[in-house]
């Protein structure tokens, strides 16, 4: 494991975003999502690409709180610009699990 400094670590901006649209990223390598986060005022919605689809359907993730890194660079993934980062955990076969809030918080929420 490598350490960074505490200085490294909020250079992250880990935020809590509403998923508001979530459809099947047909044109994606592996099965996906192409999600719509919104962050609030100040940041707004933002898109992103999730392989999340063992354990979500698209319906079901519509008014989730997501936890997500939204100051890394945009990435181009197929067709899409991905503008944040998802975040989850991999389960014992390998599917990811989101990581999100245990109780709601206000959208724009910053991970400290």
């Amino acid at each position: 494991m490598q350490e960074i400094s505490f200085e490294d670590f909020l250079q992250v901006e880990l935020r809590v975003g509403e998923v508001v649209s979530a459809e099947l990223f047909a044109e994606a390598r592996k099965p996906a999502y192409i999600l719509h986060v919104d962050f609030g005022p100040g940041i707004g919605v933002l898109k992103s690409s999730a392989q999340i689809t063992v354990h979500y359907q698209p319906g079901e993730l519509i008014g989730k709180q997501v936890v997500a890194v939204v100051n890394f660079p945009t990435k181009q993934i197929g067709p899409i610009q991905s503008q944040c980062l998802v975040t989850g955990f991999h389960d014992e076969n390998g599917a990811v699990v989101l990581c999100v809030p245990d109780r709601p918080v206000p959208k724009g929420s910053r991970l400290l």
